[in-house]
């Protein structure tokens, strides 16, 4: 290698340590919100970010069986009701494992888009929502039910078409295409 083609290498690697840099100090300058032991940044998707969540493993898999992935990369904005593993082993034994079966994934499909809101709502949007409706406000979802939510003390909650209430744990999860909001309980149509 001659002495110019050895520069231009070097020069090569510095940018690349360079770019890779401004990009890592950018992503920690964004006000990320941990969930399920990772960062969640504002600047990537909702699947993005879901895939680094350890509390969301079992959503992210039903995302996949359900073919929902290019869509919750999509331009949005959503506001996405994102239950943890723990919500999913509330379900009765085997349910999950049902759900995500080919033949399922319209029931499954429609499940999971019960708990995406067309558009961009911020907990605080939701609250005064609620307090315009005296106690609860309802909110029709991606699959085309409603959703009503409703608040005790400083908790946002939401009941589904069964009747089961989910609490949000962790609010405000912004991302580039819309916001997560994680919740206790798989709701249900």
């Amino acid at each position: 290698m001659n002495t110019r083609t050895k520069i231009t290498v070097l020069a090569m690697i510095a940018l690349s340590f360079a770019f890779s840099g401004k990009v890592t100090a950018q992503m920690t300058k964004e006000k990320t919100v941990m969930v399920g032991g990772a960062p969640m940044y504002p600047s990537k998707n909702i699947i993005e970010n879901a895939v680094n969540s350890k509390d969301h493993k079992t959503l992210v898999a039903a995302v996949k069986a359900a073919g929902l992935v290019e869509t919750l990369e999509g331009k949005g904005p959503f506001t996405v009701l994102a239950p943890t593993d723990a919500a999913f082993a509330k379900l009765p034994k085997g349910t999950v494992e049902t759900l995500v079966k080919p033949e399922n994934k319209a029931m499954l499909t429609s499940i999971l888009t019960y708990h995406v809101l067309p558009g961009r709502y911020s907990a605080k949007e939701i609250w005064a929502a609620v307090k315009a409706g005296n106690g609860k406000s309802m909110m029709k979802t991606v699959q085309g039910e409603e959703l009503t939510f409703w608040t005790k003390g400083k908790d946002l909650y939401i009941k589904d078409a069964k009747g089961n209430n989910a609490k949000v744990t962790i609010a405000d999860v912004n991302q580039s295409n819309g916001v997560i909001h994680v919740i206790d309980t798989v709701l249900m149509p």
